[in-house]
């Protein structure tokens, strides 16, 4: 088989490309390296361009007219950017996202996995959250990422191409041989500044501490990049079993189904590292929301898909990472 993936040279793209040479899936890679890195490239088929370049697609597919599927991962993805910009994250998004599903069309592509996002949910008084859980995004880029899913729901339904989108939630840690992981060196996310932190021997800080969660800090699903990564090659081997012409779309879950408050995160941080980190309590980011964990029932009937790694296992693989990172990458950017 052979997969074209979209924002490949990017942290979670670039580890599901490994994960398809892992399993005998040829990646192709097309990414405009806006935040990915031509590291993670190496020794790939790689295009360098945007989703939006109609041409440019129709040579990918052209030059490989084997291509059985797409995995769209390129997206803008920063939560507070996206309230600062949210004219760029459209635009980026959701207008270059409709501009690649009509070159999919042209070229006859009809299996598109597309990366969404599990922060389009209202949560349950517990935070729990399962694909029937009413829709509620709370931020430009996750509203993003609603209105793509019903675009594509609206396209797939009376076009030629099934759309299976896989709504995730925080991905950590990094591809476990070390090829791919985060590539920016100060990520805005918690176990980023986590990190960075530890690394500078300051404060961590806490953002938000009056959510109505067990600890008054926010409660998230983090998942293994490389348990996501895997759920991907899954959803591409099992794709003709869940859609049909039929059912064209549908949405399915990846999470660890119990939820980790930032706190207990960096509980299980300090646990790893040998000086722990202190932390300091601030007011929330702009677009910040108590946060949900999924019920993953879906996931583990539909793709047989279960969780292997601990959040301990994200952890070390990310701390991992960051002692590697500047060797691997070439520049500390």
């Amino acid at each position: 088989m052979k997969v074209l993936i979209t924002g490949g040279a990017g942290y979670i793209g670039s580890t599901i490309a490994s994960a398809c040479y892992d399993a005998g899936i040829h990646p192709v890679i097309l990414d405009n390296l806006s935040t990915g890195r031509l590291e993670f490239t190496t020794g790939r088929t790689f295009y360098q361009g945007d989703i939006a370049d109609g041409p440019l697609i129709d040579r990918i597919f052209t030059d490989h007219p084997d291509l059985q599927a797409v995995i769209h991962c390129a997206a803008k993805i920063v939560v507070p950017d996206s309230v600062t910009d949210p004219v760029g994250y459209y635009r980026n998004n959701v207008a270059k996202s409709l501009d690649l599903v009509t070159h999919l069309l042209r070229n006859h592509c009809g299996r598109m996995v597309f990366s969404s996002s599990a922060s389009i949910y209202e949560a349950a008084s517990d935070f729990t959250v399962d694909e029937d859980s009413p829709l509620a995004p709370q931020s430009p880029y996750a509203r993003t990422k609603t209105v793509c899913e019903a675009m594509f729901a609206d396209i797939a339904a009376t076009q030629p191409i099934r759309i299976l989108s896989l709504r995730y939630f925080n991905p950590i840690g990094a591809d476990p041989q070390l090829r791919t992981g985060l590539q920016l060196r100060r990520p805005s996310h918690a176990l980023g500044k986590l990190i960075s932190a530890h690394e500078a021997g300051v404060p961590f800080d806490v953002t938000g501490t009056d959510w109505p969660t067990r600890d008054g800090s926010g409660i998230r699903d983090y998942i293994h990049v490389w348990d996501l990564a895997a759920a991907h090659i899954t959803a591409l081997t099992r794709f003709d079993d869940i859609l049909t012409t039929e059912n064209p779309s549908a949405a399915i879950n990846l999470g660890t189904g119990s939820g980790t408050t930032v706190r207990e995160l960096v509980d299980a941080f300090n646990t790893v590292v040998d000086a722990p980190v202190k932390t300091r309590d601030t007011a929330p980011r702009p677009g910040d929301v108590a946060g949900a964990y999924t019920r993953s029932d879906r996931a583990a009937r539909l793709l047989d898909w279960h969780p292997q790694h601990s959040i301990a296992d994200g952890i070390r693989h990310s701390l991992q990472w960051a002692d590697a990172r500047d060797t691997r990458l070439h520049e500390a950017g």
